[in-house]
């Protein structure tokens, strides 16, 4: 019973491992939005990273398991795969509450913040 239970954490990650990929996610679609908004948006850049960051972290959190962390695809989890989603999701769901003036830029952070997720998710886990 003891290995089982052994074999089943090694296939899970701390949280401070799940809270350090959401960080990296945050920084990264930080510097998106930084790059692509103007100045005088700061509380929306800030918002982006945030919420970024918070959606990797609470997804990997409560989907700590070893069916959902293992690679189905070689390199690949379903964890991996789903992260980014949550992102997309977040911040959908802030700029439509927001009322964002520039759709479009926003429209390009998103999708850098999505293939930073990915990305941190695939390379950090």
């Amino acid at each position: 019973m003891s290995s089982t239970i052994l074999a089943a954490a090694a296939d899970t990650f701390s949280a401070g491992h799940i809270a350090l990929t959401g960080a990296i996610t945050g920084v990264l679609a930080l510097i998106a939005a930084a790059w692509r908004l103007p100045r005088r948006a700061w509380p929306d850049t800030m918002a982006i990273g945030v919420l970024a960051g918070v959606s990797v972290f609470l997804w990997r959190i409560s989907a700590n398991m070893p069916q959902l962390n293992s690679d189905g695809l070689p390199g690949f989890s379903a964890n991996d795969w789903l992260a980014p989603v949550l992102t997309y999701v977040f911040l959908t769901l802030y700029a439509d509450l927001r009322s964002l003036s520039n759709q479009p830029r926003f429209r390009h952070i998103r999708a850098l913040a999505v293939v930073a997720s990915l990305a941190v998710n695939v390379i950090t886990i």
